[in-house]
């Protein structure tokens, strides 16, 4: 049986990278039949609406989505419920993909590209589980009042129990099968909601004896990761915090250009894009770096699709490019580098669709 993929572009560089990802996906022994629809700032321009029904309806209806990235300039003026990043929240609700999985691995030929030390970064692998579907960003009420005393914003940061709960549960399965460490991140000395996230991680860690359980407060969490970022393995946070610290281990791996992500729900379902955004000021421009993408789909491939093996070697693959010297500008050393060469998007894509027929023993156009 095929695999039913619903591929959404998006907009920028997302809608610039797919056509390559699909490529890629062309090259491995799964099957898949692949469906495209339009969300973001795309579908504002044609429909009216960044997240169609009918979009939203098809991504209910896949095995798994496949998304770009959406949002840029053009739509920054529109009311707030009206733009590009209303398809993600609408996406990420709608097809209930509360668990984000953001892994922070640095492949070893990129050491130089980190903004720390190569010794501070060598080996890191670190796997961010950020809670998706709760939260300050989707808390009521929201909004701008206006009163006597001017113009007033406001938004809600709520957890109930059951989210935190099933999150934490992720975070410790996860560390099962990693190094057995699971790093609860919060504010709990300032928030009460996010004491309640505290109690609640240390009640769910009874049930995981064999898994070490430690707590940080988010400002030294970013510090820390900055500091001595190999001491975390899993770090479990919620939606806004790991928003912004899983940007921040991005670039511990040379670039946000090199940082996947698989969003999941309770079952096999799962909407898998890369970390980094439109980058309108590139797109088009054949320089963006596609391999954030093509990482995101060998974790469609391991989560969803049940096929871990081509998972392994998509992944194998890239790593092969960038032992071989490839570098897209936005990870290519400051001054170069011996045996290093800067390549456009389309050749970064080429080279790991070689390498993929090299593994197998085939020709890239097979």
């Amino acid at each position: 049986m095929s695999a039913n993929v619903l591929v959404l572009p998006g907009d920028g560089i997302g809608a610039e990278i797919m056509p390559h990802v699909v490529r890629v996906l062309e090259h491995v022994d799964t099957v898949i039949d692949f469906e495209y629809a339009e969300v973001g700032g795309i579908a504002i321009d044609r429909y009216g609406d960044p997240l169609p029904p009918d979009a939203l309806e098809a991504a209910k209806k896949a095995d798994a989505v496949l998304l770009g990235a959406v949002g840029g300039p053009k739509w920054d003026d529109l009311p707030m419920d009206q733009r590009p990043e209303k398809a993600l929240l609408g996406l990420r609700s709608g097809l209930d993909v509360f668990a984000n999985l953001r892994p922070a691995i640095l492949f070893e030929p990129l050491a130089q590209a980190s903004s720390l030390k190569p010794e501070l970064v060598a080996g890191l692998d670190i796997l961010i589980v950020r809670e998706l579907t709760g939260g300050i960003y989707f808390g009521e009420p929201r909004g701008v009042e206006v009163g006597n005393g001017g113009r007033r914003g406001f938004n809600t940061l709520v957890y109930d129990e059951r989210e935190i709960e099933r999150i934490a549960r992720v975070a410790f399965d996860l560390a099962r099968k990693r190094r057995q460490q699971v790093t609860s991140v919060d504010k709990a000395n300032i928030l009460e909601v996010t004491q309640l996230w505290r109690d609640v991680v240390c009640e769910v860690a009874s049930d995981y004896p064999d898994v070490e359980l430690s707590h940080m407060y988010v400002d030294n969490a970013g510090m820390q990761l900055v500091r001595e970022p190999k001491q975390f393995d899993v770090v479990v946070t919620g939606n806004m915090f790991g928003d912004i610290l899983s940007d921040v281990a991005a670039m511990l791996t040379g670039s946000l250009g090199m940082l996947p992500s698989a969003s999941l729900n309770a079952g096999d379902q799962g909407m898998y894009e890369p970390v980094h955004g439109t980058a309108p000021d590139i797109a088009g421009r054949n320089i963006a770096n596609p391999l954030a993408t093509v990482m995101s789909a060998a974790m469609m491939l391991r989560y969803s699709l049940d096929a871990s093996a081509a998972a392994d070697r998509v992944e194998a693959a890239v790593a092969s490019v960038l032992d071989d010297g490839l570098r897209t500008a936005d990870i290519f050393p400051e001054g170069g580098g011996e045996h290093l060469r800067c390549v456009g998007t389309d050749e970064m894509a080429d080279a790991v669709i070689a390498a993929l027929a090299g593994d197998a023993g085939g020709h890239p156009d097979q």
